[in-house]
């Protein structure tokens, strides 16, 4: 379990790093379990582009787009962006499929302060596409802002779910904290249980 400073300043006891997901099983493993949410959770006439902010969510957008295919049958494209726009070759911010006029779906791998999502939502508007949901690998299940918690805060999903998808709940997550917490359990990981738990009593949402 790897400990860590978030980017919302507090001092957690486990860091999500999807950087380390960086073979062809683990990778294949990763985005079939995106490709099958998706599959079932989003119907397929709803969405036109995968769109992967860089760095961490442009293999994951290829990788989905590809899955899609080869287990589901949907074939859809994809597109990410570079942290600079070009302004030489084909120039612009995004590579791959055109935004404009399309139904965009962000993969990324987690969401906690929510600054990534919103830069990524910001480019696709511009773009002319329109965000229709957003799917990240772990959902953290805490409540958004910095090391003081507002009682009642909502989630930094449940955020830019409510502030971008007019509360639709198409914000979705292959794993939640909730379900971390039950795999040590049952892996008796029990110090990191305990410290994922007080974290949790902390920062947890706890109206889900």
């Amino acid at each position: 379990m790897l400990t860590g400073r978030v980017s919302i300043s507090r001092s957690s006891p486990y860091f999500f790093n999807a950087g380390l997901l960086c073979s062809g099983p683990l990778l294949d493993t990763l985005a079939s379990s995106y490709a099958a949410l998706i599959a079932t959770q989003y119907p397929r006439d709803s969405f036109d582009v995968l769109f992967g902010p860089a760095y961490k969510g442009i293999a994951l957008a290829g990788a989905t787009a590809l899955c899609l295919h080869r287990d589901h049958g949907i074939s859809v494209s994809y597109a990410y962006n570079r942290k600079e726009a070009k302004t030489h070759g084909e120039g612009g911010w995004v590579v791959g499929a055109e935004l404009k006029g399309k139904r965009v779906l962000i993969l990324d791998d987690v969401i906690t302060a929510g600054t990534a999502i919103r830069q990524a939502i910001d480019g696709i508007t511009k773009e002319g596409g329109t965000l229709v949901g957003v799917v990240v690998a772990l959902d953290r299940e805490e409540v958004g802002g910095g090391i003081e918690v507002v009682p009642g805060g909502k989630s930094a999903v449940k955020d830019v779910d409510d502030t971008f998808l007019g509360g639709k709940g198409a914000v979705k997550a292959v794993v939640r904290m909730r379900d971390l917490i039950t795999w040590l359990e049952k892996n008796e990981r029990h110090d990191d249980v305990v410290s994922m738990q007080a974290y949790w009593e902390k920062y947890g949402v706890k109206d889900i």
